[in-house]
């Protein structure tokens, strides 16, 4: 089985990110201790974006996973072995069409229903910690003003116990986070590539100014940036800031 998860339930918190980041200032908590939370009060996206969430609806926790020997420069092994372990667990679920939208929000057909938010605390050229942060949509349905948002029980048509999901993904984080350390990159990009969302279907995009232009998702490269096919058969390399799928 490896570690226990240690699970600290919280009836409100600002973000459940912020939760450990505070405990591992305060104490040396155990490795995966897990932090869930009913509410959060400043839910945070991607590159500071907000997360509407309705209170006891949604899954929205976070992992702290202490690394002895993982680099710097293979950090993006966790987007992809947390990436993956959602993606088993909805898969196990039934829910259709699931794909991992780069770098890690997870869709379901055009709909987003999962954010993931990782954050590496570095010791040297080192990950000393990271926090993983996921927000799962469950049972709310309503999503006023997010055209791009939904549910497992909108999709699906049905109500699901939160914690049971909870322990679901946590088994599969473990899954996948077994060895992680011993792993670069490049072994675990096939299975996440498979997976891609919009994977060499011709999207629209914007640069870091705005600007929009057409590309194909062709691959992702080992240290996590997107490589897309342009005009004329050029390839680019984009990291996070620079660029972001209109659809």
């Amino acid at each position: 089985m490896g570690k226990q998860f240690q699970i600290l339930k919280l009836d409100a918190t600002d973000s459940t990110n912020l939760y450990l980041k505070d405990l591992l200032r305060a104490k040396n908590p155990p490795d995966y201790t897990v932090v869930v939370a009913k509410k959060q009060l400043k839910g945070r996206g991607q590159m500071g974006t907000n997360w509407q969430s309705e209170d006891g609806k949604n899954l929205t926790f976070s992992v702290l996973k202490n690394f002895d020997t993982l680099l710097v420069r293979h950090q993006f092994v966790l987007n992809i072995a947390i990436s993956l372990a959602v993606y088993d667990a909805l898969k196990e679920l039934s829910v259709p069409d699931v794909k991992v939208k780069w770098p890690n929000d997870i869709m379901s057909g055009s709909m987003k229903i999962c954010g993931i938010l990782i954050e590496n605390v570095l010791k040297g050229d080192k990950v000393g910690h990271s926090i993983i942060g996921i927000g799962l949509n469950v049972n709310q349905t309503n999503f006023a003003g997010l055209d791009k948002a939904s549910s497992l029980k909108s999709i699906m048509g049905r109500t699901y116990a939160i914690d049971e999901l909870l322990y679901k993904i946590l088994e599969h984080i473990r899954f996948q986070l077994e060895g992680i350390e011993g792993k670069s990159v490049n072994q675990l990009l096939p299975a996440y590539e498979k997976v891609l969302f919009r994977k060499n279907k011709p999207s629209t995009f914007t640069d870091a100014n705005g600007e929009m232009f057409m590309g194909y998702i062709r691959k992702v490269s080992a240290e996590g940036k997107l490589i897309l096919e342009l005009e004329d058969h050029v390839f680019k390399e984009f990291n996070l800031k620079e660029v972001s799928l209109l659809y």
